[in-house]
């Protein structure tokens, strides 16, 4: 095959790349396609088997007849033979009325049998007959049909594992494998992933009717030195997240790495940790801010009392019974900073511990409903203290993401209908 033939059939199949490994596998694929043989495709899932069954079928002599693919992993065990082979009416409960199967339509064309590893045995049965000699039965029927089929088939799974397991038959794997074809994973395909990650970022630009992304050059080799297990499927889900998400089209390597997931992990980290400077935050940053906000709230309730005692008549009197209440009050520091690492303090700044057994000193009556009043005073206000801060925040992502919901409710670790909640219930105007 030359160089030209080659890019003539990457165009036609929207196929992206120049890997050795790639192009050996179109080779293959073209020079089987005229034959009759059948085809095993094997290759991790999202690689693109598929599309290789379609350069079999359109470049063969039955390219005018019907193409049918079929993933035998998604038909439940009890119906996948009436679907391939058909039925007979009455041939089990719901069969109102005669079905001719896949087989039997696709007469003279192909059918391409994907996830055949998913087969059950007894169907594996029927289409080694149809591969052996072109015959197979509906069910509920005793009538031996013909059809001249070819089969292309795929599978993600080791099939000679599953042979050895019993979960597969030997003598069907090898009618299958006559010609097999490796379909190479990205990880394999080098710069390739460069080159799919430019094409996906212009088709959704176009889509979308925004400005393509673009990754600097830090963000390529963060790029190809990803092993992408979800292949090309999940490539294209990571460009299509970051160019309606991200509002930067120049994408950096940091940015990138939040939208790969972490090592044994399926989730992207699409929010980051919070860094100094940083207008990002995660649910657990966002708690301990919270916490040390009402330490320093806290800290000023406490000189706030301590000011009013040592202004008033009776609070001489309490300073020296509650005495325990204040103490350390000049070393306690304002600690609203926010660190990569917050450490959560071993005691509440404000510690009330249980009276001693030293002995009361006597002391003049006072009013004691006064206490409960600055008591009741120093509760609200730290109620107050903290819807404040929450308000705070939440606009504050507002702000960030130009009113999005769905982006502010991300950076905040909330849902988008608590958001929503949130707005109304602190009158927030977006």
């Amino acid at each position: 095959m030359t160089e030209q033939e080659l890019q003539t059939i990457k165009l036609r199949f929207g196929i992206v790349g120049n890997s050795p490994l790639l192009n050996h596998a179109i080779k293959v694929a073209a020079q089987v396609a005229p034959t009759d043989m059948t085809v095993l495709i094997t290759g991790e899932s999202g690689v693109g088997k598929e599309s290789f069954s379609k350069i079999i079928h359109n470049q063969s002599t039955r390219k005018h007849g019907q193409f049918i693919a079929i993933n035998c992993g998604a038909i439940p065990e009890g119906t996948i033979d009436s679907e391939l082979f058909g039925h007979e009416k009455g041939s089990f409960t719901g069969a109102s009325e005669a079905r001719k199967g896949y087989f039997e339509v696709t007469n003279g064309g192909t059918i391409f049998l994907d996830e055949i590893g998913e087969m059950p045995l007894g169907t594996q049965a029927r289409l080694l007959r149809v591969l052996e000699n072109g015959e197979f039965i509906r069910v509920g029927s005793s009538k031996v049909q013909k059809t001249d089929v070819r089969v292309v088939a795929a599978t993600n799974v080791n099939l000679h594992v599953a042979v050895e397991k019993g979960k597969f038959r030997e003598d069907l794997y090898y009618r299958l494998n006559t010609v097999p074809i490796y379909v190479p994973p990205l990880r394999e395909r080098g710069d390739d992933v460069e080159l799919l990650f430019m094409k996906f970022a212009s088709d959704f630009a176009e889509r979308y009717r925004v400005r393509p992304i673009k990754l600097e050059p830090q963000a390529v080799q963060v790029l190809l030195s990803y092993r992408f297990p979800g292949n090309i499927r999940q490539l294209k889900n990571l460009v299509e997240q970051i160019s309606v998400l991200e509002l930067e089209r120049d994408i950096t390597a940091d940015t990138l790495r939040r939208y790969l997931p972490q090592e044994g992990s399926l989730v992207p980290a699409i929010v980051p940790r919070m860094q100094k400077g940083d207008d990002n935050f995660t649910e657990r940053d966002l708690l301990y801010k919270v916490l040390f906000e009402m330490r320093r709230d806290l800290t000023d309730l406490k000189k706030l009392v301590h000011e009013v005692l040592q202004h008033e008549s009776y609070g001489s009197q309490i300073l020296h019974e509650h005495s325990n209440l204040f103490d350390g009050l000049e070393d306690l520091q304002d600690t609203d900073r926010f660190d990569d690492e917050p450490v959560v303090p071993d005691t509440l700044p404000l510690r009330i511990d249980r009276p001693t057994n030293r002995p009361a000193e006597p002391s003049p009556a006072y009013d004691l409903s006064r206490v409960e009043d600055i008591a009741h005073e120093m509760e609200e206000d730290e109620s107050l203290s903290l819807e404040k801060k929450e308000k705070e925040m939440i606009v504050k992502a507002l702000r960030k993401n130009n009113n999005k919901r769905k982006w502010a409710a991300q950076d905040l670790g909330i849902s988008e209908r608590t958001l929503y909640r949130k707005i109304k219930q602190y009158e927030i105007e977006e």
